[in-house]
Order: C-alpha cells, then sequence, then structure tokens
C-alpha cells in the first residue's frame, strides 16, 4: 500500500527539459569530482608502485651486470699467463660489458670504483681495468668532470658498502637511481660497481590515465544520451495526460461556475422567502395607518409611509439581485443618520405592535455626536432589524429588555452600534468559529428555532452579508451577567 503511495505521488510529475538539465548537471558533476579522485588515486598507486618498481628494476640490472663482471674475473686464475690474444678477448670482453649496458637509454653511466692507495678511480673502459686488476698497474688519476662526482658520492657509502658488502642507492631528481653494487672477487672486497639509472615507466601511467579518461567520457556521454532519452519519452508519456487534464480542469471549472451560481440563486431565493413576510407587515401598517388617517395625524402617517413605502421597495429592488452592485449600498450621496433609523426601526415597526409591549422593553441610548454614514438607509434597516428580532425571538418570554446603543470615539475615529439585552444569550456552539473564521451564527441556515419552520437561520447570516458590503464590522458575545451582544463596527 505504501509502494503504491509512492508511485502514485511520482505520477503527479513529470519531467521537462530543465528537469532533464539539471539532472545531468549534477550527474556529469559527481561524475567529474569521482573521476577526478579516481584518477588522482590511480596516479599515486602508479607512481608509488613504479618508484619500487624503478628502484627495483635499476638495482637488479646493476647487480646482473657486477655478476658478469665478476664471472669475467673469475674466470682468469690468479697466476696465469695470459697470451696476448688472450688478454685482448679480455678486454673486448670488458668493453662489451660496459658498451652494451649503455646502450639501453635509460642507463647513463656505468663505472667500476676501486681505491689504490688514499685515491679512489673511476674506471669505465676494459683496457684500464684490465691493467688495474690483472696487470696491477697504476691508474692515471682522474679529471672527468662526471667521474669526480661519481667518486664523492662513492665516498660516503664506501664505509658502510665494505662493511655490509650490500647494494647501496642513492636518488638525486627524485628519477635517478645512483647504484653502488660491491664488486668482490675471490671473496675479497675489491670496489663497487656504479651504475646510473634513469628508468621511465610515464608512458605507461598515461596510457593507463589515457583510457580511464576515455573511459569516462563514455559513461558521461551515456548519461547525456540516457538523459535525453528520459526527456523525449516522459514528454511523449506525458503529452496526452497534460491535453486530458486540462480538458478536465476545464469541464470542472465550468461545474464550479456553474455550481457557484446555482448555490448564489438558491440563497437568493430563500433570502426572498425570509423577507417577504417582513414586507408584508410593513405593508399592513401602511393600511393601517391609512385607515387612521385624519387631518390631526397626515404629517406623522405622510412620514411613516414614505419610510414604509421606501423599504418595500429596497426589498423589490433587491429581489432582483442575488448580488447587488455596491454603489447602491454604499455611496458617497448617502447621508443616513443611524440614530435616526435605529428609532425608526423601534418606535414603529417593533413597539407597534400592541401583544408584544407587554413581553419585551426598547430601550434607546444615543449619542448626538454620532457621524453620518454613507450607506443606504434601508441597508442600514435590513442589518439593524434583524439583530433585534433576534434578541426578541431568542431572548425570553418576559421582561425582556433591549438595548440599543451609539457611541462614536473621535480618537480611534470609531462609531459603534451595540443590541444587547438580558435574555438567555446565545448558545456556545454558535459563538465558535468554522473553519474559515466566522462564528457559527452568522452562517447560513443557523438557527436554534424548534419550530420546524423552513427558510430559518437567515437573520443573522443576512445582516452578516449586509455589513461586509458596508465595509462595517460585526461581532457577537453573551454578557457576563446574562443575555447577548451584538456589535458593529463603522470606520468613520
Amino acid at each position: 500500500m505504501k509502494s503504491k503511495k509512492i508511485v502514485d505521488k511520482i505520477k503527479e510529475y513529470h519531467f521537462e527539459f530543465k528537469h532533464v538539465t539539471v539532472l545531468f548537471i549534477i550527474l556529469f558533476a559527481f561524475q567529474l569530482i569521482v573521476s577526478f579522485i579516481n584518477k588522482g588515486a590511480i596516479r599515486n598507486f602508479l607512481d608509488n608502485t613504479q618508484e619500487w618498481y624503478q628502484k627495483e628494476s635499476a638495482e637488479e640490472i646493476a647487480n646482473l651486470t657486477t655478476t658478469s663482471i665478476e664471472l669475467m674475473l673469475e674466470s682468469i686464475g690468479p697466476k696465469e699467463q695470459l697470451q696476448k690474444d688472450r688478454t685482448e678477448k679480455i678486454i673486448q670482453a670488458f668493453d662489451i660489458i660496459f658498451s652494451q649496458q649503455q646502450l639501453k637509454h635509460n642507463i647513463q653511466g656505468l663505472y667500476i670504483l676501486v681505491r689504490y692507495g688514499q685515491n679512489v678511480y673511476a674506471i669505465n673502459d676494459g683496457r684500464t681495468l684490465f691493467s688495474f686488476l690483472i696487470d696491477h698497474s697504476k691508474i692515471s688519476k682522474n679529471k672527468d668532470e662526471a667521474k669526480l662526482k661519481v667518486i664523492d658520492m662513492y665516498k660516503k657509502i664506501e664505509s658502510e658498502s665494505t662493511s655490509n658488502e650490500q647494494i647501496q642507492s642513492i636518488i638525486t631528481d627524485e628519477k635517478t637511481f645512483n647504484i653502488f653494487v660491491p664488486l668482490v672477487l675471490r671473496g675479497e672486497y675489491i670496489g663497487a660497481v656504479y651504475m646510473k639509472n634513469t628508468p621511465d615507466f610515464s608512458f605507461i601511467t598515461n596510457e593507463i590515465i589515457t583510457n580511464y579518461d576515455e573511459t569516462s567520457i563514455i559513461y558521461l556521454s551515456l548519461i547525456l544520451l540516457g538523459m535525453i532519452a528520459m526527456y523525449f519519452i516522459s514528454s511523449y508519456t506525458v503529452k496526452e495526460r497534460d491535453e486530458t487534464q486540462k480538458l478536465l480542469f476545464d469541464e470542472h471549472e465550468t461545474n464550479l461556475k456553474k455550481q457557484i451560481t446555482y448555490e448564489k440563486e438558491l440563497i437568493f431565493t430563500k433570502r426572498i422567502y425570509h423577507t417577504h413576510h417582513k414586507a408584508e407587515k410593513i405593508m399592513g401598517f401602511i393600511k393601517e395607518d391609512l385607515r387612521k388617517l385624519s387631518p390631526d395625524n397626515i404629517n406623522d402617517i405622510k412620514y411613516r409611509v414614505s419610510k414604509y413605502s421606501n423599504f418595500i421597495s429596497r426589498v423589490i429592488y433587491d429581489m432582483k439581485w442575488y448580488d447587488p452592485p455596491v454603489q447602491t449600498i454604499r455611496n458617497q450621496m448617502f447621508r443616513t443618520n443611524l440614530n435616526e433609523v435605529i428609532k425608526f426601526i423601534a418606535d414603529n415597526i417593533f413597539l407597534r405592535i400592541s401583544s408584544k409591549q407587554s413581553a419585551y422593553e426598547i430601550n434607546l441610548e444615543t449619542d448626538p455626536d454620532l457621524p453620518v454614514v454613507p450607506v443606504n438607509e434601508f441597508v442600514v434597516w435590513e442589518i439593524i432589524e434583524p439583530l433585534i428580532q433576534n434578541s426578541i425571538d431568542h431572548g425570553g418570554e418576559s421582561s425582556l429588555i433591549i438595548t440599543c446603543k451609539t457611541k462614536y470615539d473621535p480618537n480611534l475615529k470609531k462609531s459603534f452600534v451595540t443590541i444587547q439585552d438580558n435574555g438567555k444569550g446565545i448558545a456556545n456552539e454558535l459563538l465558535e468559529r468554522n473553519e474559515d473564521g466566522i462564528k457559527n451564527i452568522f452562517v447560513e441556515n443557523t438557527t436554534t428555532k424548534n419550530t420546524g419552520l423552513p427558510n430559518t437561520g437567515y437573520g443573522c447570516y443576512i445582516a452578516y452579508e449586509m455589513t461586509k458590503r458596508c465595509g462595517w464590522e460585526i461581532d457577537a458575545e453573551n454578557l457576563d451577567y446574562g443575555g447577548c451582544k451584538f456589535t458593529l463596527i463603522i470606520h468613520n
């Protein structure tokens, strides 16, 4: 199940060219770093191996040369009388040994070092060697610069070479091996064979490194081809899916628009059902005023009927729009006195019903400094009337006191309108906020009525929606001493 979820998550994405580029750069960089590290490790390994092998190879060649000279000398008896032709053959053999070794490109010098008296001599030809070893002739003093350097090196290791009779190597220039092999004739140390050898195995290292570089290039090329193939395959694979998703999104968008329009129209219809009985009640007030019309009360009735008629007109206008234009709600042309609107609603709607006058009482505490607001008077009516009606419906059956207050704070430049009562208060679940941060009492179709009537729970919702359109704020809370309070905050 877990692996299936991972696969489904991966299927949500597809590779684009930039993704492939990033992957290739990362892989290329990692491979490049690994290549440099491996190349360095191989080079160090080859260098260490070559250094060891070079020394072993140089000492081996010098040792073989020394062995050849010793065997040659051993073949000559100490008291043997040599004929002239025999002597020439021995000298020629010595010369061959000297010349053949120096024919190798990495051997740069071959000398036999012997001591005679206080001096050390470097011999590099067969006749001089024969004269010294066989005829015991005196050797002329060395004046060659190269021979003098060899003699100086030999003097530094002569005592050690004489005592232990082991091969000594001196490395110069980090590549040149100066090898001194003890020369022993019939068990007696008589000197040393010097060989200057500069073995070069760099061609092996270069060949290995070159092959490694070629392998790295081929590997990186395969990665590049793989990334390009991945891009084309992925693009081809997801092309149809993207087209299908686009069609699905378009269809989903169309359905959402239809659903939103349907929900708005549904809410609009329910709102009409909720407010039509208010219009019927107002029409009843108009008929009653007309029946009571007389010369004494004509001005009062004219004022009330005008207000009632304008409210009915607003209700009819709202029936034409489920989302009325903002300029019909708030506009600088409107100059509404909130104190007058609240007083008219209290006196001519709620206190006019004689059957209710004994059940509740409405007190007004208005601030004369309250500024006028640029909001349609009958939109304010649609906000205030449901809030007072809510207190009447849910406050209780007896001794209900509803207080409407207005207050202006010049420091904050805000006006406050509060409607509070001493009734039962608001249920706690209605004061909780939903996932949108809105208290449930202001949510559509929310009510605590048990009458089972349809289209209930819209009073506070309509007040909340109209408050938002006016640019005001509204809040509801329970009072500590009982009852509830609605607060309107108006920014002046």
